[in-house]
Order: structure tokens, then C-alpha cells, then sequence
């Protein structure tokens, strides 16, 4: 009889505990479709500026239903390309002086954290550039899609490129370089379609 009544002790302090556990949900982890994406850049002088694309190596967003909460993109930097099919400028960006994708082929953006809830979020995450991870926030929009998939869509990141040992003609870094000078920042915008 004691066992008992200490058996039944015990599963009712079982039962009332597990009342005051938050349950866990399970995240839903979303493929980005790289056919689908998309990476723009661009970069300004004082003189004009350029703008191109740069291809989507591959990602994943995690969702708790429909709030963000994790996720990861790669881009491939071998495949920078610009709007005009300069080849000289592209071999350029690609060369140390830029984002020396030789040594470094990929840059990589990973979420730390997401603020805000239903379609406009404020994304913050670390990005890493020639090996150099820096933290960055930047503001979001998701949409879910008929078919099941999301888009997440970031239309301005602001990018100093000095941060990440950019510093080619930067008037920051060479302050007498004049009218040569190019932007320290420059711009991506990043569309990610991704499912289940």
C-alpha cells in the first residue's frame, strides 16, 4: 500500500511539472531553390558606379510555423558578373583587390536572430567575406507562396566592404586618393525562394 501511494506520489508531482514545460516545436527547415533566387549587386563611384549579379551556391531557412528563425545562404564569388559584360571589371572583382575569390569562393550569410512577426522582419546574422564574419541587420519581407514555398526578400543590404579587407581606393583608407575614390559601402539585394 505504501508503494503505491508512492508510486501515485510521484507521477502526479510528474504530471504537474510537466504542466509548466513550455512544449518544443519542431522547426521546419525550407530548401532555397537556387534556380529560383537571386543576388544583386551594387557598387558606387564618384564618377558612375556598376551593378551585376552574383549565383546562389545553395541555403535554407527554418521556420516555427510561419516566423522565421534560422537560416543560412552561400554565394558563389567565382560568379560574379556584371550588368554591362565587362570582363575586365569582373576578373578585377574577383581578384585580391576585391573579394579574391581564388583564395575565397564563397561568402556566406548566417542568422543569428529574427525581430518582428508576419511578413516585415528585421534579419540579424553574421556575414563572412574573405574569411572576415561580421555581424549585420538588415530589414526583410516573406511572403508564402500558393504553392507551398516562401520567398524571403531583403531589397538593400548595406555592406562596408572595408570591414572585410576591402579596401581598394577607398578615400577612407587612402584619403588622398581623389576623384578615384570608390564607395566604401555597396548594396545586395537577395531574393530567396525556398520549401519544404
Amino acid at each position: 500500500m505504501k508503494l503505491k501511494l508512492t508510486s501515485l506520489a510521484l507521477l502526479l508531482v510528474v504530471m504537474t511539472t510537466s504542466a509548466f514545460i513550455a512544449p518544443v516545436f519542431k522547426a521546419d527547415t525550407y530548401k532555397v531553390d537556387a534556380s529560383k533566387s537571386s543576388i544583386t549587386w551594387i557598387g558606387k563611384k564618384l564618377t558612375g558606379g556598376h551593378n551585376g549579379t552574383i549565383n546562389l551556391q545553395s541555403g535554407a531557412l527554418s521556420f516555427n510555423g510561419k516566423k522565421l528563425t534560422a537560416g543560412n545562404f552561400v554565394l558563389d564569388m567565382n560568379s560574379i558578373k556584371d550588368a554591362d559584360n565587362s570582363a575586365n571589371l569582373e576578373k578585377h572583382l574577383k581578384d585580391a583587390d576585391f573579394f579574391g575569390a581564388d583564395k575565397y569562393p564563397t561568402s556566406t550569410f548566417v542568422i543569428k536572430n529574427v525581430t518582428g512577426n508576419g511578413q516585415s522582419v528585421t534579419v540579424n546574422g553574421d556575414l563572412t567575406i574573405k574569411g572576415i564574419t561580421k555581424p549585420i541587420s538588415f530589414p526583410a519581407t516573406l511572403a508564402w507562396n500558393a504553392d507551398g514555398s516562401v520567398t524571403a526578400t531583403a531589397e538593400k543590404i548595406i555592406v562596408d566592404r572595408t570591414k572585410y579587407d576591402i579596401k581598394f581606393r577607398s578615400k577612407t583608407i587612402f584619403p588622398e586618393i581623389g576623384n578615384k575614390m570608390i564607395n566604401d559601402e555597396f548594396e545586395l539585394s537577395v531574393k530567396l525562394v525556398a520549401k519544404k
